[in-house]
């Protein structure tokens, strides 16, 4: 029937279909080996049964066929899998815990989100955080050391460079290095003019007036010798590096001009060398002048202490004016003589150390300083740490505003590449590679960050107590006078300085009139010093670095008080005097044993016990042992003394090591009032 026939192909037509669609199931398999081994050939016999029109289609899967393959799992670092224990030193970044657990950073930072703490890769999480995201994924956190072979990869710990004394070097990598000059003065002395007047004829490259201001620091030339000159504002700069522990200067030239004589700003000029010890060679500028005194001028310095070589001290003056020339090249001469004196010898193949002088922002460049190299050869490319911060020296100017790639020790040069500005009187020192820089930045942000919270530790009247090594040493309490007017400072100098004693010895770092400046708290603090004034005030810059050196500041308006404060001060730093009274001896004649301890059956064979007094075991002779008494029984009772030819039982604090036979001692200690 032609209808039944035509219904027969359509179900055979539907059955084939439905063959044909569940045969292509083992194709993507074979196309996966094909693909894996492309140099296999196909065997046709073995695609027989599968129709030939199903042979493209089969083509056109196969590409898509590795996609359906599960991705492989992240690979923790080093081999670590969940349940290792990570040895990690804290802190540590973000980025290095998620390397040590084969993490991506940003999970992470995801974790530390819902912990309320906003991070990126480079912030540094501390151990109680480190903890929580090993315990959240499932690692074990320890806070210690690698050992050496430990898989785990642990950030290495940057020991902290170390500097080497010149004396300490092997005497043939020591070479003769440039002078370091710092010019101070009083304001109109001269002390610029006298600079500019060098500048226009001793420019090393012998280009006058070639030179670069703006780096703070030039070096000259005067016959086969190189000097470098630190042009600062005034002394600011210099108590301020002194403040941070930097030792720059090595000859201090202090300006004075010749009519006018010793000024206040000479006078805080010369507390201020004397303070750091540097050689100091007196420039009396303004000679040309007819009100010219300079025999006047040497006479005023005697009054500041300072005996020039003329009436036979060793402070070396020198006439000159800055307007004509007189006297420079003599200068010059001394300046380099002092040098010689001086030995200045720096090993150039050292490990590269700089000091900052000045610092600044400029648009476009960045952080940049002014540094001078103390040791070492400071190069192009060389990653150095300076303060709390890394970095990389890009470009170096010299004094003349030349791009070089090296500086040797003692001269100057401008530095690029500072990732924050340093401060003045920060060290730059090379470091092996960017890598360590890198770390012990991290370590030193840390240490920083620590030490905000706590107030540097100061002299106080109250409690400074100078080292006394051998008796011909004395305590010595530092000051720094400011008064009302010159009369007051000199009268009280005078009445603390009549204070006599063998053991302690006052020192006045300054006295001046006037109001508490900033200047005087960074002299005090750089010095160790305690502040006394006299009907004064502190200014408004003094009084925020008050806050932050942590200096002690004390101001009297009665000049008794004041007197009164330093005696008390100078007996609170003797050390203090005891003397020892005996009480009496008690023999050891039974030992019990209690729930806690033993307790000693004694017997006091002369003078008394005391509950409250000290005691000491005696065995043969020799003292056992030296502390309190504890408990002093008689019977069952607790009384506060026995007397002799009477037994007790007695209990010493944190000793039970009692043997029959033993002797107790009793006794008083008291304490002496010292008297100056």
């Amino acid at each position: 029937m032609p209808v039944e026939k035509q219904k027969k192909e359509v179900l055979d037509l539907l059955g084939n279909k439905k063959k044909g669609a569940a045969k292509p199931a083992p194709a993507p398999k074979k196309a996966a080996l094909d693909l894996l081994s492309p140099q296999r050939k196909k065997n046709p016999e073995q695609e027989k049964g599968t129709p030939p029109t199903e042979l493209p289609v089969e083509q056109t899967k196969t590409p898509s066929a590795p996609v359906s393959k599960p991705a492989p799992a992240p690979v923790p670092a080093a081999g670590i899998t969940p349940g290792s224990t990570i040895n990690v030193k804290a802190p540590v970044s973000v980025s290095d815990l998620s390397a040590l657990m084969g993490l991506k950073p940003f999970k992470l930072i995801a974790d530390l989100m819902r912990m309320g703490v906003f991070a990126n890769p480079e912030t540094l999480l501390e151990s109680d955080q480190v903890a929580a995201l090993c315990e959240k994924h499932g690692f074990t956190y320890e806070r210690v050391k690698r050992e050496k072979g430990a898989g785990v990869k642990a950030p290495v710990e940057v020991a902290e460079p170390e500097a080497v004394a010149p004396e300490a070097e092997p005497e043939e990598a020591l070479k003769v290095r440039t002078p370091i000059i710092t010019v101070m003065g009083h304001v109109d002395h001269g002390k610029t003019s006298l600079l500019d007047y060098i500048r226009r004829t001793k420019v090393v490259a012998g280009e006058a007036g070639g030179i670069t201001q703006h780096i703070g620091a030039y070096t000259v030339k005067h016959g086969e010798h190189t000097i470098t000159f630190i042009d600062t504002p005034g002394h600011a700069i210099f108590t301020e590096m002194r403040a941070r522990g930097a030792d720059v200067t090595d000859i201090v030239v202090l300006v004075v001009a010749a009519n006018d004589g010793i000024m206040p700003q000479t006078k805080e000029a010369i507390m201020h060398s004397k303070a750091a010890g540097k050689t100091m060679i007196v420039a009396i500028n303004k000679c040309d002048l007819p009100a010219a005194d300079p025999m006047r001028v040497r006479t005023q310095l005697m009054e500041e202490g300072l005996v020039p070589t003329d009436f036979g001290g060793e402070v070396e003056c020198v006439n000159v004016s800055a307007a004509t020339g007189e006297g420079i090249d003599d200068l010059l001469e001394l300046l380099c003589l002092q040098a010689e004196v001086l030995e200045l010898r720096a090993n150039p193949r050292a490990n590269c150390r700089a000091s900052i002088i000045e610092a600044r922002v400029e648009q476009g460049k960045g952080s940049s300083a002014t540094v001078i190299v103390q040791s070492g050869t400071l190069k192009v490319g060389m990653p150095f740490i300076c303060g709390p911060y890394a970095g990389k020296v890009k470009t170096i100017i010299n004094d003349r505003g030349e791009s070089i790639k090296r500086v040797l020790p003692g001269m100057p040069a401008e530095v690029s590449g500072f990732l924050e500005t340093p401060n003045v009187g920060d060290e730059l020192v090379e470091m092996e590679n960017e890598r360590a820089a890198r770390r012990l930045s991290e370590e030193r942000v840390e240490e920083q960050r620590r030490e905000r919270l706590a107030m540097p530790k100061r002299s106080r009247m109250e409690d400074v107590l100078a080292m006394i090594g051998e008796t011909n040493h004395k305590a010595i309490l530092k000051l720094f006078l400011k008064g009302d007017v010159q009369g007051s400072v000199e009268a009280i100098k005078k009445a603390i300085m009549d204070i006599k004693s063998e053991k302690v010895e006052c020192e006045f770092i300054g006295a001046a009139a006037g109001p508490i400046s900033e200047n005087d708290v960074l002299l005090a603090s750089s010095s160790d010093a305690v502040i006394l004034g006299f009907n004064v005030k502190a200014e408004t810059n003094a009084v925020r670095a008050i806050k932050r050196e942590g200096v002690q500041v004390k101001i009297f308006s009665i000049v008794y008080e004041l007197i009164d404060q330093v005696k008390d001060a100078m007996l609170g730093m003797l050390e203090p005097e005891t003397r020892e009274t005996t009480l009496g001896h008690a023999e050891i004649r039974q030992i019990y044993k209690l729930n806690k301890g033993k307790a000693a059956g004694s017997y006091v064979t002369d003078g008394k016990m005391l509950r409250t007094a000290e005691a000491r075991v005696l065995r043969d002779g020799q003292v056992v042992f030296d502390g309190r008494m504890s408990t002093l029984r008689r019977f069952k009772d607790e009384v506060e003394e026995v007397k002799s030819g009477l037994e007790c039982g007695i209990r010493l604090a944190d000793y039970d090591d009692y043997e029959e036979g033993d002797v107790i001692e009793c006794y008083t200690l008291e304490k002496i009032k010292q008297t100056l």
